[in-house]
């Protein structure tokens, strides 16, 4: 598979995304930005209590510390099922017609699962992957030799 023209590609982490398209063709692809997503998310401790939760038991004076939830994978979940929606939305206007996802485990794991309907059709290629650091010729080589191989 190459990158049609046309082609829609989202690069994705728990913090910061891109959604390109490209304006070239297959054999010379030439990938522009369309939308960039940053988040400012601080490590759990930073955004939670001081100290976990307690929980007291009815039948006794015996405390226990309860899990406490982790905040920043919760945000980092909740960053990419937004880029997934607003793909979507995307999708149902009639945008694109193929999409490849590029994400690393965690992030695509989520986006796999919040993909549905119409959008998850148009998914061609999921690729496991952190580019969002990368320049948009890196992404560009990088994504059209994974799809090549």
């Amino acid at each position: 598979m190459k990158i049609k023209s046309g082609m829609w590609i989202a690069v994705a982490d728990g913090a910061r995304g891109l959604v390109l398209v490209n304006e070239g063709d297959a054999i010379e692809p030439s990938l522009k930005v369309i939308r960039v997503y940053e988040q400012d998310n601080p490590k759990t401790s930073e955004q939670g209590r001081d100290k976990p939760a307690r929980s007291f038991q009815s039948f006794s004076d015996h405390r226990s510390a309860m899990a406490t939830p982790d905040l920043h994978r919760r945000a980092e979940d909740r960053f990419v099922e937004q880029i997934i929606a607003d793909l979507a939305k995307d999708s149902e206007a009639g945008a694109f017609d193929d999409l490849v996802i590029v994400a690393p485990p965690v992030a695509l794991g989520e986006m796999r699962k919040s993909a549905n309907g119409q959008l998850a059709k148009k998914i061609v290629a999921t690729l496991d992957k952190d580019l969002t650091a990368h320049t948009v010729p890196d992404i560009t080589a990088a994504v059209a030799k994974a799809l090549e191989g």
